[in-house]
């Protein structure tokens, strides 16, 4: 049986899925994906296939390329959809398949325990903070435990634990094969099982910091690989371009100051004056941050193309950039002859030649074909990177890497990859015009599940009062579902506004509790926000931007009113928005139409997609943007939205909470 008939005969009604899988139940939309991706991985081609909300890629994509019998690398946008996959989905499929296939899973090397740097951190007294040590203590005893190191295993770790930094290696500062824990390295260990498995699930972040510098060990393993498969490919761009540039930070430099002193003083005291050097290469990153001046809360970039970024002053900060490539030079000159006495310092050497070099290049005109910017909040990011992938995934993805005879397949898929036909708003930045194109809508019934409502009576987004005016909206909308809000804005400003109002607007008896993002790790906030729905528990409204516009998943009667603030537009100060729509205008076409609002759609889509994750889910998208109604793009910008229902006016919006209300919905599995 070829691949086409043995996917087709697996999503069949009666087929192997029907009867092993409980919650499978057949969808036309997903074995038409399933057999597009068969038909790529047979003729070695690329897709692109945009799969609404309720399609079930997932297995769309996995049975195909399990039932293959090819080698597979599988890669998704984060590291909690990569347990998700290699936890839940993986296996459930192999075993309802009978395949004798292996997987593994692979992260970068900061979600691993790396043993050295343990023994460092106690060493050093770096935990003198009882909270920290009781951290510490905490991770050395979970290491006498664990086989694969992989940190999101250690229950109660919180993510912004300052212990992670200090029990983990990065890039910089890992000895490789000079380290005294070598062959105990728990990233070693997942490489290895990585190049010995079917399938590896790996995430964007990694894939790319391997194209830029090979540093994953994934150069290795992507030569014996015949199908590559990226899941949430709508952040595959804005990934690349973050690691294919060059970057120099002062939090990176500081990290190195303090590894130089520690080992220093530990292991060579007396034969360099540690201290000093340390205090001159610490002074020149800390003088380096000061010529940015303030940064506002949540940070800010600057557009950089002269010799220094703008509204900093050229002189001193040129100054102070060659006084810190100076410091790491001379740092550099200290270590150099100290190999015999270990592998930290020559590593350690070898950060302080590169550091140099970072500042030596950011001290040069930019290339021509790039753009550079700045980065500033507590700390300094100098970044110069391209202004999007396309260029690497023609030459360095696409095209077969040296020795490599046969091409392989690509497929890329998410719910969400543009507004067009063409899907132009991932293709064109990604290299992929040429690529077959897939659209698959999803299942559910929108007209019947779901609402949309624009408020006519609101401020222009850009008035002082919009966020106040959002505030009091949710205070009048909320307590009618008992919570069960969330509120998505597009700015960390317009978050604490409607945060810190929200409190004071409510009814002091409605007995909900306002949430917001920064108040707690991600996964505690929703675990809360989830409990709002159970007895004796406050209602909730959770007030969230960023990172809580896409990949929060959210069924059931849990959440049934999702507002969004503003039409999300990509800001037009940022540095790489402003050289994107010169490239544009210098093409004679129109930045605003060819990029800003396909942006803003693609963007508005990924929020609308918090409301309705299930065949069962009910509920109402408020946006509080009256661009939406007066003008001509705002009809593009709703057409972008799944069908959903539209609501005329307050009472109509007002009727449709309150039918909600009395609604009894169940959420199968």
């Amino acid at each position: 049986m070829n691949l086409h008939d043995a996917v087709r005969a697996a999503f069949a009604p009666e087929g192997v899925l029907a009867r092993t899988v409980d919650e499978f139940h057949p969808r036309s939309g997903q074995t038409d994906m399933a057999l597009a991706v068969a038909e790529a991985i047979e003729q070695r081609s690329v897709l692109v296939a945009e799969a609404g909300t309720g399609v079930g890629k997932t297995y769309a994509y996995l049975v195909p390329a399990l039932l293959s019998g090819e080698r597979v690398l599988l890669s998704t946008a984060t590291k909690t959809l990569q347990d998700q996959l290699f936890g839940r989905d993986l296996p459930r499929l192999i075993e309802a398949l009978g395949l004798p296939l292996r997987a593994a899973l692979l992260k970068g090397r900061a979600s691993y325990l790396c043993l050295h740097r343990m023994e460092l951190a106690r060493q050093e007294g770096a935990m003198a903070a009882p909270q920290a040590a009781f951290a510490l203590a905490r991770v050395e005893r979970w290491a006498q435990q664990t086989r694969s190191g992989d940190l999101s295993e250690l229950p109660g770790l919180d993510e912004r634990s300052p212990v992670i930094p200090l029990v983990t290696s990065t890039r910089d500062n890992c000895l490789g094969s000079n380290c005294p824990r070598y062959r105990e390295c728990h990233v070693n260990l997942a490489r290895r099982e990585a190049l010995a498995a079917d399938v590896v699930v790996i995430n964007h972040h990694l894939f790319f910091a391997d194209l830029a510098v090979r540093e994953s060990g994934m150069a290795e393993l992507l030569p014996s690989v015949s199908t590559v498969i990226f899941d949430e490919a709508h952040t595959l761009n804005e990934t690349g371009v973050q690691f294919l540039g060059r970057q120099l930070s002062t939090a990176q430099v500081l990290d190195f100051c303090r590894d130089l002193l520690a080992c220093g003083l530990q292991q060579a005291r007396g034969l360099a004056d540690w201290q000093q050097l340390t205090a001159d290469v610490e002074r020149a990153a800390r003088d380096l941050r000061l010529c940015a001046g303030r940064a506002p809360a949540g940070g800010s970039r600057h557009a950089w193309d002269g010799a220094a970024p703008e509204h900093i002053a050229a002189d001193s900060w040129v100054l102070a950039l060659g006084v810190l490539q100076r410091a790491c030079g001379e740092a550099r000159a200290a270590l150099e002859h100290m190999d015999e006495l270990g592998p930290d310092f020559a590593r350690l050497a070898e950060r302080a030649r590169a550091l140099a070099a970072l500042a030596d290049f950011f001290l040069a005109e930019r290339a021509p074909e790039a753009v550079r910017w700045l980065e500033v909040s507590q700390q300094l990011r100098l970044v110069e990177s391209p202004l999007d992938i396309a260029d690497a995934v023609q030459t360095r993805l696409l095209a077969p890497r040296e020795g490599e005879a046969a091409s392989r397949s690509w497929i890329f898929t998410s719910a969400t990859l543009g507004d067009d036909e063409r899907l132009s708003w991932f293709t064109e930045p990604c290299g992929l015009g040429d690529a077959r194109v897939l659209r698959v809508d999803s299942p559910f019934d929108y007209a019947r599940q779901a609402a949309v409502y624009v408020p006519r009576q609101l401020s222009k987004p850009n008035d002082p009062r919009h966020s106040d005016e959002v505030a009091a909206l949710v205070a009048r909308l909320a307590p009618v579902l008992g919570g069960r809000t969330l509120v998505l804005t597009t700015t960390l400003r317009a978050l604490r506004s409607i945060s810190a109002g929200l409190p004071q607007l409510l009814p002091p008896d409605c007995g909900i509790q306002v949430l917001s993002q920064g108040q707690l790790p991600k996964r505690e906030l929703l675990d809360r926000f989830r409990e709002g729905v159970l007895p004796g528990q406050p209602g909730c409204v959770l007030v969230a931007s960023a990172s809580f516009w896409e990949g929060v998943d959210i069924p059931g009667e849990a959440l049934q009113l999702v507002v969004i603030d503003k039409l999300p537009f990509p800001p037009p100060g940022d540095p790489l928005v402003q050289a994107r729509s010169r490239r544009l205008e210098a093409a004679g076409r129109s930045p605003f139409n060819d990029y800003h609002v396909p942006e803003a759609a693609v963007a508005l889509k990924q929020g609308a997609g918090r409301l309705i994750r299930r065949v069962s889910d009910q509920g109402v998208l408020v946006i509080c943007d009256t661009r939406l109604a007066s003008m001509g793009y705002g009809r593009r910008l709703l057409a972008a939205l799944p069908p959903m229902r539209r609501l005329a006016n307050e009472a109509e919006l007002d009727q449709r909470l309150l039918e909600l209300t009395t609604a009894s919905t169940t959420d199968p599995v």
